[in-house]
């Protein structure tokens, strides 16, 4: 197993950016319990609004909003582990998410390849996944393995079925999948359950994990809600990411940004601890902000830099591993 750098610890050797201080972070998490219980989260899924309902929320049915109380989102805080662990078929590959640790992974997803041999640009076939899977695999410089790009000549309803096939023979590392929905889900674990031998052997070591993103501001569509609540009951981890955009999708200053971010992200985390208290969970982020002139997100910017800062301190505020997105 890969013991990993450190980072903001108070060591002689390393970097430290301590974007938000003690005081700062209560305001912020107290705004979030603010949001959540007051305006609320659209949640599409109606299996997801009864598991909410059934401990306490206050869920409108016909809006499909549902109000949950500070009391449920800490107590999911709580139950959700501080530490993951996240194996590679080779144990030499196992990474474990805790604390100030920190890995490296490629991120998902390229919708454009460079054909190596004609130098055109076109969509990414299957036989591209599998390539950069193993250039991925080969890297020492990379923990674990997301898929590089999808496949574009496949049926695109069964897309992550076909993804997961083309990389999970491909690598030695950990692998991370947006499975689509929770049907597609259900169908890479079982992948992952006959490389691991069964079931059980898949949950003593977890092979794969799953990502899913709510739509900013404040949903948790149909996919999401299926994803989060099947990740927990496999026992297999959940990254959920926010994308939310200041000046865009969340409002244009960082603290606010960051509440919408939050809430976003505790939201689902108290959906999955309904599923299953204690399923694993990874606070996620590729929160940014919107390039006004150009009305798209920007990335490489001191603004997502410090946004990227913010969320990977709230993440240890909460005692959650973190995964958010670089520029």
């Amino acid at each position: 197993m890969k013991r990993n750098l450190h980072a903001g610890l108070n060591m002689r050797a390393g970097l430290s950016l301590n974007i938000l201080t003690e005081d700062e972070l209560a305001e912020i998490h107290d705004g979030t319990m603010e949001v959540l219980e007051e305006t609320g989260v659209f949640v599409e899924d109606e299996q997801a609004r009864t598991l909410f309902g059934d401990h306490g929320a206050d869920v409108d049915q016909q809006n499909k909003i549902v109000k949950i109380p500070a009391c449920l989102v800490e107590d999911a805080i709580r139950s959700a582990p501080s530490r993951v662990r996240l194996a590679g078929r080779n144990p030499r590959h196992d990474l474990v998410l805790a604390g100030n640790r920190v890995a490296f992974t490629n991120f998902s997803e390229g919708v454009q390849v460079v054909d190596p041999y004609s130098g055109e640009s076109r969509s990414p076939l299957k036989s591209d996944l599998v390539q950069s899977t193993r250039v991925i695999d080969a890297l020492e410089e990379i923990d674990f393995c997301e898929k590089a790009l999808g496949a574009h000549d496949v049926p695109q309803e069964t897309a992550p079925l076909h993804n997961a096939e083309a990389i999970l023979p491909n690598t030695s590392k950990h692998c991370a999948f947006g499975p689509g929905n929770g049907r597609l889900l259900k169908g890479i674990v079982a992948m992952g359950a006959a490389i691991a031998g069964g079931m059980d052997k898949l949950k003593a070591r977890p092979l794969l994990s799953f990502t899913t993103c709510p739509v900013s501001p404040l949903k948790l569509i149909q996919e999401c809600c299926e994803i989060i609540v099947e990740s927990a009951r496999s026992g297999l981890v959940c990254n959920i990411l926010s994308m939310a955009m200041a000046g865009g999708t969340a409002p244009v200053s960082l603290a606010g940004t960051l509440v919408t971010h939050n809430a976003e992200i505790l939201s689902g985390l108290t959906l999955s601890q309904l599923a299953r208290k204690g399923a694993p969970v990874i606070y996620g982020s590729s929160t940014t902000a919107m390039d006004l002139k150009l009305a798209s997100a920007s990335v490489g910017t001191p603004e997502c830099a410090l946004i990227s800062g913010a969320v990977a301190r709230l993440a240890r505020y909460y005692s959650l591993p973190s995964y958010v997105a670089g520029g």
